[in-house]
């Protein structure tokens, strides 16, 4: 088949691809007008996040078998469309679901170990220790929202730290002898640590806002590596200053771009963006949970596995 890249991958992804037959063309820098000329002559398309998807670029790719999104989720293309125009989707969820459950485990122990802010504070000649006393993970209740690829691997991490850990999945029967599947309502009862692992889709925007929040039992940290969206940005900061939310890992932000490229424009600069840049409590990182090394090699190997099996 040819095959149009949009986006940079790992150079195995190509390479693979080309062993198995298939003809690949690299439109890194093209616009998006210009790949929408492109696409008749193509059966399939990579690409990552730098554009969205839509029914204008679908209908062009007159000839297309497949979208295959080197990543986790699908947020970016509109799959109803797709699947209407009967063209595969392809993506890797296991490609980093390990390297986003160990940026996850390092966001809540520095958290909870007050790691980052007391480096902080040395590095401005504060030598503070009782301030800076922590809690322990071991023995903690950790509840995980979305029991995938990814929610699975953040459990396994936990069992070495002899937590309760519970998941909530909108799948039955998910759970196993690393987290205990139990309802929703169980979760927001007995969870002193809330970590989220599911997609953005219409159902989850917005999904952790005030509500939910006051049905939380216990004051929790709160864990994001999933999508920005699906956090109320403005409902959480007020968590956080209420003291219902202890701290904050976030990984990722509704302000970012649909490229995830970029987060610092202009019509970002609220309130409530500020407060989290400055809250001691909270540590974010630019959507890197599932960007090590390895994960750009699996991610890769994990889509040249699927597009073999599927065609």
């Amino acid at each position: 088949m040819r095959i149009l890249h949009i986006d940079k991958n790992h150079p195995c992804l190509i390479a693979n691809l080309e062993n198995l037959g298939h003809k690949n063309t690299e439109a890194f820098t093209q616009s998006f007008q210009e790949i929408i000329a492109l696409l008749p002559k193509y059966e399939g398309v990579v690409i990552r996040s730098r554009f969205y998807i839509d029914k204008t670029f679908i209908d062009a790719g007159t000839q297309l078998k497949f979208i295959a999104r080197v990543g986790s989720g699908l947020e970016n293309i509109d799959v109803a469309y797709a699947h209407k125009k009967q063209i595969k989707l392809i993506n890797a969820p296991e490609g980093n679901s390990n390297a986003v459950a160990e940026h996850c485990l390092g966001l809540l122990l520095s958290l909870m170990q007050k790691i980052n802010v007391s480096y902080q504070q040395i590095k401005k000649g504060k030598w503070l220790r009782e301030e800076n006393r922590g809690q322990e993970l071991s023995g903690k209740t950790v509840g995980i929202i979305g029991y995938g690829n990814t929610g699975k691997a953040f459990a396994q991490k936990l069992k070495g730290f002899s937590t309760n850990t519970l998941c909530y999945d909108c799948k039955e029967n998910v759970g196993d002898k690393n987290a205990k599947q139990v309802s929703l309502e169980t979760l927001q009862k007995e969870a002193e640590i809330l970590s989220l692992h599911i997609p953005q889709t219409s159902e989850t925007i917005g999904m952790i806002n005030r509500d939910f929040i006051e049905k939380m039992t216990h004051p929790f940290w709160l864990l994001n590596t999933s999508r920005g969206k699906i956090i109320a940005t403005d409902e959480v900061v007020q968590g956080l200053k209420n003291g219902k939310i202890i701290g904050a890992g976030l990984d990722v932000l509704e302000y970012e771009s649909t490229s995830f490229e970029t987060i610092f424009r202009k019509e970002n600069q609220s309130e409530e963006f500020s407060y989290l840049l400055n809250n001691p409590s909270v540590i974010i990182t630019p959507h890197i949970a599932g960007w090590t090394f390895e994960s750009h090699i699996k991610l890769a190997q994990t889509i040249v596995k699927k597009i073999k099996e599927k065609f």
